[in-house]
């Protein structure tokens, strides 16, 4: 497996302004190590029951599948939790970034679980036709450049009748106002904290610029946002039947982005257990309300997260 990149210099980070896949590899191997940290990442009953009710909020086939491929696999997150959850047996993780697929192994192994990694592009699928039963992702398609292209390879690593589902990705409107609380968090946040009162809860400088240098490359890798039937449409173009897209996370992530971005700014230790816990369920109650009354009043393209789903064509039976 390949050696995972330090930290980039600002060499590195000024190329990749103009390559978006050198940038995801940057970005994600320079992220790989505190990743689920960041991103409150876990492989317990939380994250399992998380990632199972984001696969069944769209897909109508429940599993178990025999064999999953992740695109974008991170640290891990969405495939290992699906494991372990029930929808897949075995799994075979996939990420530009060395360092992230570093992680997700090591967390798979360390979870017992029937994993593999390989460094692979979503637009040239290292694996042979016809040879996985599921392809999963969660917030990877909108890093990808030529997103028709990733579909195709999607159709043709896919075994007749098999399913891709993918989750957690930004829509236009969405992206548009995380973006704008997140920025207004983050200008008030390291604002305030420089204040004699509130110096203790201000992180150090250099903390705070890495921070600041990574979030320059994030908006780098960020290919696309999407609106729900534009969604489907790379789907249904690469030749996808029974194509759904649902959208969640409104008032969520109204919540849910500022959050985020307080607990980037601060200490971590500052915030510990009880925060932890009134933002995990204050999330919860939240998704609820968007789930079971807001969904039914407000357009799905407003809401933060769409997911995706669909099937690669079974070949007509001869007569």
């Amino acid at each position: 497996m390949a050696t995972p990149h330090a930290n980039p210099t600002q060499a590195e980070v000024d190329a990749a302004r103009n390559d978006p896949k050198l940038a995801n590899v940057l970005y994600h191997d320079w992220e790989a190590g505190t990743y689920d940290e960041k991103w409150s990442i876990s492989y317990d009953e939380r994250c399992i029951t998380f990632a199972v009710e984001r696969f069944r909020a769209v897909s109508p086939d429940h599993g178990p599948f025999e064999h999953a491929l992740e695109l974008g696999c991170g640290t891990g997150f969405f495939l290992l939790n699906l494991m372990q959850g029930g929808v897949a047996k075995k799994g075979t993780v996939t990420d530009l970034s060395p360092g992230m697929v570093e992680v997700a192994v090591r967390n798979g192994e360390g979870l017992g679980l029937d994993v593999e990694g390989r460094v692979a592009d979503a637009e040239t699928i290292p694996m042979p036709d016809a040879s996985v039963d599921l392809v999963v992702g969660h917030a990877v398609l909108h890093h990808i450049p030529d997103l028709d292209q990733a579909f195709r390879e999607i159709l043709r690593v896919l075994k007749p009748g098999g399913r891709f589902v993918f989750a957690g990705e930004p829509t236009r409107i969405g992206d548009l106002y995380a973006r704008k609380l997140g920025q207004a968090t983050w200008w008030a946040t390291t604002n305030l904290t420089k204040l004699g009162p509130l110096r203790s809860w201000r992180r150090p400088q250099a903390e705070l610029d890495e921070s600041s240098r990574a979030a320059a490359l994030e908006a780098v890798v960020d290919q696309h946002v999407f609106d729900p039937t534009r969604l489907e449409r790379f789907a249904l173009a690469a030749g996808a039947v029974d194509v759904r897209c649902v959208t969640e996370e409104l008032s969520a992530a109204l919540f849910g982005w500022p959050v985020r971005t307080f607990e980037a700014a601060v200490p971590p230790e500052k915030l510990g257990m009880p925060w932890a816990m009134f933002a995990y369920r204050a999330w919860q109650r939240l998704s609820w309300l968007d789930a079971t009354v807001l969904a039914k009043v407000v357009p799905r393209g407003l809401f933060y997260n769409a997911l995706v789903t669909g099937v690669r064509p079974a070949p007509p039976v001869s007569l």
